[in-house]
């Protein structure tokens, strides 16, 4: 079964479509430069391939994964024509990210047997944390679940209220208190709060300095650890926001909160304003960590559950 054919929503794919369109745009203008007066894939192909990859922000150790496997098929195949190469760069990308994101949801959804679940949002200011969380609740309570917000960015008091603002718009509870306030007794007042209200989806948000990694390590694990006395096993997924317009700034985003929590799951924001949406292969790819959401527009409809296939197929349309 050829795995482009499936049959998406066609509102949410041409959201994604045009998510894209800035990204796919300067990918294939690269590309046709790149396989220029040339019919098959040859040592030049590739190199010039290569330099595409690379400076689309797929990343030098993804790139270079994908080159070795069209490598293999150009060694196998001995003759391999450059009108070929999409459907085998195609193939090869939904590869590897089939490698990272298993399963396909096309929904937002969450495990049954955890109630609540708790969800704690990780990543740096500015890069849409709250914007996500707000259009995550609003996808959650679409589908009826009962959500409640928790403020624990109590670094900045603009945080607060962007929550505020967004808990408002969506029409869900938030649980705050002052800035400057224990992040870690906002979380444990949300998660007491939410089992009181018998919610089935709890969002944290958390303070986003990387100026201080030992700093941000400590507050981080308190906050779990604090979180486990009402919930024994909160958070459910940490979701690491990042910024896809920032390319390689993103990358080494990831890799500082790898390295100060344990990051479960990630969600790629401001798409649709960029040309570096190859960002989502290497991190996914890099970081062995899911995508779980991406951000292709500014509405409130515009955070999409990430499917590898709808991905793909839009960047190679």
């Amino acid at each position: 079964m050829n795995l482009f054919k499936k049959i998406f929503s066609s509102e949410k794919k041409e959201t994604l479509d045009k998510g894209l369109e800035k990204t796919k745009t300067s990918f294939f203008s690269k590309l046709s430069k790149a396989v220029a007066g040339k019919s098959k894939v040859d040592d030049e192909v590739l190199d010039n391939l290569e330099e595409v990859l690379v400076t689309s922000d797929v990343g030098v150790e993804t790139t270079l994964k994908i080159i070795e496997r069209i490598e293999d098929r150009v060694s196998r195949d001995k003759y391999l024509g450059t009108e070929e190469l999409n459907q085998i760069l195609r193939e090869e990308i939904a590869g590897l990210l089939s490698e990272t994101n298993i399963g396909e949801a096309t929904e937002f959804t969450i495990p049954e047997d955890k109630k609540p679940y708790v969800i704690m949002v990780v990543g740096v200011n500015g890069v849409g944390k709250t914007t996500t969380i707000g259009k995550l609740a609003y996808q959650f309570k679409k589908q009826g679940k009962k959500v409640v917000l928790g403020a624990a960015d109590t670094f900045r008091a603009a945080a607060i209220d962007q929550l505020q603002i967004w808990a408002e718009r969506v029409g869900v509870p938030i649980v705050k208190q002052n800035m400057g306030s224990d992040p870690a007794s906002v979380a444990f007042d949300t998660l007491k709060s939410a089992i009181n209200q018998d919610a089935d989806v709890v969002i944290i948000d958390t303070a986003g300095r990387l100026h201080n990694k030992v700093n941000l390590m400590n507050e981080l694990s308190k906050v779990k650890r604090v979180m486990q006395k009402v919930v024994g096993d909160a958070p459910h997924d940490v979701l690491l926001v990042l910024d896809g317009s920032t390319g390689q700034n993103a990358f080494e985003q990831a890799k500082q909160f790898t390295k100060a929590t344990e990051v479960t799951s990630l969600a790629v924001t401001k798409l649709d304003g960029t040309a570096k949406g190859g960002v989502v292969i290497g991190i996914s790819d890099q970081f062995r960590i899911p995508v779980k959401y991406i951000g292709v527009g500014e509405g409130i409809e515009d955070l999409q559950v990430f499917n590898k296939y709808e991905f793909v197929d839009s960047f190679f349309k």
